[in-house]
């Protein structure tokens, strides 16, 4: 059976709540988001897997003036897996407050519990080189 079209759009809506509570600081809305047991794979920038909203949290607050002070969410496609879990794939844009730029890949894992969808995995893939690096010669 097809996702049906008010699930693909809440989890779209889920995807873009992630940088409207971050940006805002409303870390303990997390739970709107993620699941509580959320893996959170930052291993593209050196720093693991965090387990759980309690490290996620206390990584983003250690992070502190560092975070960026905005993410833009673009390009989501969703696919379904089955009835209760779908795998999305986003573009992520970081503002800094010095004005510079970085753009990401999330690759979600995202799963229908009783309050609604949450994202269960998020893989950060930095977006280092153009083309992901195809045609750069030898």
């Amino acid at each position: 059976m097809a996702l049906a079209l008010e699930d693909r759009l809440a989890v779209t809506e889920l995807i873009a709540l992630h940088g409207h509570l971050v940006d805002d600081g409303q870390l303990d809305r997390a739970h709107e988001v993620f699941t509580e047991d959320v893996v959170y794979d930052l291993s593209d920038f050196g720093q693991g897997e965090l387990v759980g909203l309690a490290a996620w949290r206390e990584a983003a607050l250690a992070l502190g003036a560092a975070n960026p002070v905005a993410h833009h969410v673009t390009n989501v496609v969703v696919e379904e897996v089955d009835g209760d879990r779908v795998r999305v794939r986003s573009k992520g844009l970081g503002i800094k407050a010095d004005g510079s730029c970085g753009s990401v890949t999330y690759e979600d894992v995202v799963v229908r519990v009783a309050a609604g969808w949450r994202i269960r995995r998020r893989k950060v893939v930095a977006r280092r080189v153009p083309l992901n690096g195809v045609g750069r010669g030898a």
